[in-house]
């Protein structure tokens, strides 16, 4: 009789779970972020027609972004949700001169100084609880309240961003209320597929067991790098990626260990092919180029243009976060790719690693309040730096030549909440070797940030 008790409890608990799951949300944001840079040092700037290094003049960005989230269960252990979103914004140098330290993550959503509105996500999930502990889920924006066995399986499929279902982290992630900088939205060496905006559509598929999960899942990446139409060539251009997590106690402090593998089939340029093409026919360099490529006028540089073709990429991170309070916690990711080929859909670096720190400030009587200290450094790999020498670029940097350095970059800001629905956020970046050029820098970046959301 043993196993028919635990059926029945198990049916009582998933028949008052099902009373309290949430039927629907709706929640909104709206942020306004300014960064302004001082003129810095640099040798030279876009020598001999490459044109994609950052301008040492002072600079002014801003992006300004509003944002629905609209939730329903359309049946039991179901959701889908509708996310529209509208952008404006001005970036530095049109968003050229800096690799993984981009300052301001809402940057990569491609927009222009007057507002677009876009569908950014409409997805379906489905949840099959498998036995285990019950756990309550609270209402969120792209997340229904209701209660979940802590042994389950969840399907995710439609538009969304990947970064919604992996590398989902407490301390460092979310542009509008943590870290600005792109260095601590995600790895800054993974190139996971989305389109210029960063989402994509795909599946992906979460078991949990307990502390375990495994996740895992396809997207589909652009047709051409770093543009807005996506190849829908499902089997043959894709974007692939393993997750394995571990949430521990350490202290009696909860924390958790995620490991993360990728690999991307898409068309892209090598660069040691674009090396070889142009000392093989010195015509074929970047001024003389008719295909898609970067606007370099550069006649002397190897171009991407002439050898892209259906290659893979790979990369494997890591990610620690660890509580050590109920105010303190850090973060840690690393990540490496093959860097063999050009950035498809996510930022100029080949390695990454990042160190974050989130204080709360509960103990000067401001819990809604947040401190955030943060330090990156990004790599680019020997064949990358030899193609950029040459006066090459890719989608975001190339200075017409380099003195090959790690790009440094150290974020600190103060989040204050004015109201329980309104924050404004202080914001300052240094930015040393920008593109990876000791020739040039460093760059010293400051900023606010107002965001509410309801």
């Amino acid at each position: 009789m043993t196993w028919q008790c635990a059926a029945l409890a198990l049916a009582l608990w998933a028949t008052q779970a099902a009373a309290d799951d949430e039927r629907w949300n709706a929640f909104a944001q709206a942020t306004y972020i300014v960064n302004k840079h001082d003129a810095f040092p640099a040798a030279y700037t876009n020598l001999n027609g490459s044109p994609n290094s950052l301008l040492p003049d002072k600079e002014r960005s801003w992006s300004a972004t509003a944002t629905a989230y609209l939730g329903v269960k359309p049946w039991r252990s179901g959701e889908l949700f509708f996310v529209p979103e509208m952008i404006a914004q001005v970036a530095f140098s049109e968003l050229h001169g800096l690799g993984g330290s981009v300052q301001n993550g809402e940057l990569e959503k491609t927009g222009f100084s007057h507002p677009i509105f876009y569908r950014s996500r409409l997805f379906l999930r489905q949840t099959w609880n498998l036995g285990g502990d019950a756990a309550r889920v609270d209402s969120a924006p792209m997340q229904l309240a209701k209660s979940v066995a802590s042994r389950r399986f969840v399907l995710t499929a439609g538009n969304l961003a990947i970064i919604d279902i992996f590398d989902r982290n407490a301390f460092a992630g979310d542009i509008r209320q943590q870290f600005l900088s792109m260095n601590f939205a995600t790895y800054a060496a993974w190139d996971f597929g989305a389109d210029a905006r960063g989402y994509s559509w795909g599946l992906a598929g979460e078991y949990y067991h307990d502390e375990w999960a495994l996740r895992a899942g396809r997207f589909l990446v652009p047709r051409l790098p770093n543009q807005l139409q996506l190849d829908h060539q499902f089997m043959n251009h894709y974007a692939d990626q393993v997750e394995l997590e571990h949430q521990h106690r350490l202290a009696g402090r909860p924390g958790k260990v995620q490991l993360l593998a990728y690999r991307n089939v898409a068309l892209m340029g090598r660069w040691d092919d674009a090396i070889d093409a142009l000392r093989t026919d010195p015509a074929k360099n970047a001024a003389n180029c008719t295909d898609y490529n970067y606007g370099s006028a550069n006649a002397t540089a190897p171009d991407l243009c002439y050898v892209r073709g259906r290659h893979a990429k790979a990369g494997v991170g890591v990610s620690v976060e660890q509580s050590l309070s109920d105010d303190l916690g850090v973060n840690l990711r690393a990540m490496k790719s093959d860097g063999r080929t050009e950035v498809d859909a996510f930022e100029s670096a080949d390695s990454s690693v990042a160190l974050a720190a989130l204080v709360k400030g509960t103990r000067w009587r401001r819990p809604q309040d947040s401190i955030g200290v943060g330090l990156a450094q990004n790599w680019i790999s020997s064949a990358h730096a030899n193609y950029l020498a040459l006066g090459g670029v890719d989608a975001f940097v190339g200075d017409g030549a380099i003195r090959n350095r790690p790009e440094r970059a150290f974020e600190m800001f103060y989040n204050l909440a004015l109201t329980k629905f309104f924050w404004l956020t202080l914001d300052g970046q240094r930015v040393e070797n920008p593109a990876y050029n000791g020739d040039r820098g460093p760059v010293n970046i400051y900023g606010f940030r107002l965001h509410a959301e309801f």
